[in-house]
């Protein structure tokens, strides 16, 4: 049996890491800006992170939830005091397409409703649910359907009015900065809009913070710059520094019953430990000040290359465009200089998602590998 071929592969294999570096089975070092899709939160292999992980996994690692676990609940106040949110319920499980999932069944449960309004170039999954409301057909097999999906574009706000008032969403759904959609970030204005909007139709605003979320752009979570409570927030990625875990922020306002939800290895005694330890991290090290620190280094920075057509983001989730496909510089920063990078779906685009703990020197050799590539790399005529 060999592994079913699904993803295109670089020709790099990480051995060890340790902060923002990796290395390869030659011992060839790599800086880490990319890690792995916005997981890596408090880096590679932080001896806190990975001192709560052997010390819980000699102890217990697994036991279902049929049983109490203290673990759970320590990770919900701790998580509760730093996202701003003490009032809300956790549902814990294993990712953020589950994430996505679950949190549409708990809107649809409490409104009665279908419908889910999503915006244009959206992505939050490939699960059933989850890949419906994402802007990618090419994903979407027969088995997933659509016809209750209403695709608005994004920053309307006469679309999304005129969406809310048929009152047939139970959800509308917005990530708090798109990713894969290309890092592109929804005014303030419009947020609050959106939650007025949605009070007033008796719609569930579920923010997918996923990507966006745990510190990434300076503040817990990206829609809080636009002074907005969601009334359900989905979570994942950085919220345990690698180990699979995810979570629902669940708005006091909704009323769990038992068997509403349910999950086999969500909220496990091993993932509750690296999310402690993470939230941990994130707290001592004070690393969201970090992150918005260094984001406004790196975007300076980014504005004063010619050769980059537009900046987008906040923090440390950053993209920028060049005037033709990006995947020959990201190449080239891999290869020539070891340093990893992220695509878009819009092929002109670089992402930046390095670990919140990158230093001020390591964006700086970014820099000087970055304008190298850029000034030697032959544009499209």
């Amino acid at each position: 049996m060999k592994p079913f071929d699904v993803y295109p592969l670089y020709s790099v294999t990480p051995e060890r890491a340790k902060g923002s570096w990796l290395w390869d089975e030659n011992g060839t070092r790599y800086l880490d800006l990319y890690g792995g899709h916005a997981v890596i939160s408090i880096g590679h292999s932080h001896p806190h992170y990975v001192h709560a992980i052997k010390n819980q996994v000699e102890k217990l690692g697994f036991y279902s939830n049929a049983v109490l676990n203290p673990l759970q609940d320590q990770l919900a106040a701790l998580l509760g005091e730093l996202s701003g949110y003490p009032d809300y319920q956790l549902f814990m499980i294993n990712s953020g397409a589950e994430a996505i999932e679950n949190a549409l069944k708990v809107a649809s449960f409490a409104t009665g409703r279908q419908k889910v309004i999503m915006l244009e170039r959206a992505f939050h999954g490939r699960t059933a649910g989850a890949v419906a409301i994402t802007d990618n057909p090419k994903i979407q097999a027969a088995i997933n359907p659509i016809d209750h999906v209403i695709k608005i574009p994004f920053g309307d706000l006469d679309a999304l009015e005129n969406a809310l008032s048929l009152k047939e969403a139970c959800a509308f759904i917005v990530e708090g900065i798109q990713g894969v959609g290309g890092i592109y970030s929804p005014e303030a204005e419009y947020l609050q809009a959106a939650k007025s909007l949605c009070d007033r139709t008796g719609t569930v605003m579920i923010l997918d913070e996923i990507q966006s979320g745990y510190g990434r752009t300076g503040a817990f979570f990206a829609h809080q710059h636009a002074g907005i409570k969601a009334d359900i927030i989905t979570i994942a990625k950085g919220m345990g520094n690698g180990f699979p875990v995810g979570g629902v922020l669940i708005g006091p306002q909704f009323t769990p019953w038992h068997g509403m939800l349910g999950t086999t290895f969500g909220g496990n005694h091993l993932a509750c430990a690296a999310g402690i330890a993470v939230l941990e991290v994130l707290r001592d090290e004070r690393l969201m000040l970090h992150a918005g620190y260094l984001g406004n280094y790196l975007i300076r920075r980014l504005k004063e290359i010619p050769a980059i057509t537009d900046v987008r983001g906040r923090g440390l989730m950053i993209g920028f465009s060049l005037p033709y496909s990006s995947a020959d510089v990201r190449k080239r920063l891999l290869m020539e200089h070891h340093i990893f990078t992220g695509s878009a779906s819009d092929p002109n685009t670089v992402r930046l998602l390095p670990p919140l703990s990158v230093t001020k020197g390591q964006i700086d050799l970014f820099f000087e590998a970055l304008i190298q590539v850029l000034q030697t790399t032959p544009q499209p005529a």
